[in-house]
């Protein structure tokens, strides 16, 4: 307080200001009190917040990915998907292949 308001020669302005002041920091603080009191409120906020951050860093990570991906990749990608599609026969052998050197794999390794 200030050295008017301990001689308590404090003038009606000053006390109307001072409880004004008071009346809002009141408010704040009521205010803070039932947002800490508000889980569920507070939990969609840390959601919102968390899927923010997430929705950022993805799309970081898919402009840092296509730039770093040659325009050659993709192509290729196409070219397999067209090659397989006019012939499924040597494409199914080739997974058949790699099924059956998984399932000797497994099967040597559990009798190990």
């Amino acid at each position: 307080m200030s050295d008017a308001s301990q001689s308590g020669s404090r003038s009606p302005q000053e006390i109307r200001a001072e409880i004004e002041e008071t009346r809002e920091d009141l408010a704040d603080t009521a205010a803070a009190l039932a947002y800490k009191a508000d889980v569920k409120a507070r939990t969609q906020d840390r959601v919102q917040e968390v899927k923010t951050d997430l929705r950022e860093k993805v799309g970081g990570i898919k402009s840092s990915v296509s730039e770093k991906t040659p325009e050659s990749a993709g192509g290729a990608a196409t070219t397999v998907q067209t090659k397989v599609k006019e012939n499924p026969l040597p494409s199914a052998a080739v997974a058949a292949a790699g099924l059956g050197f998984a399932l000797g794999f497994l099967i040597a390794r559990k009798r190990d």
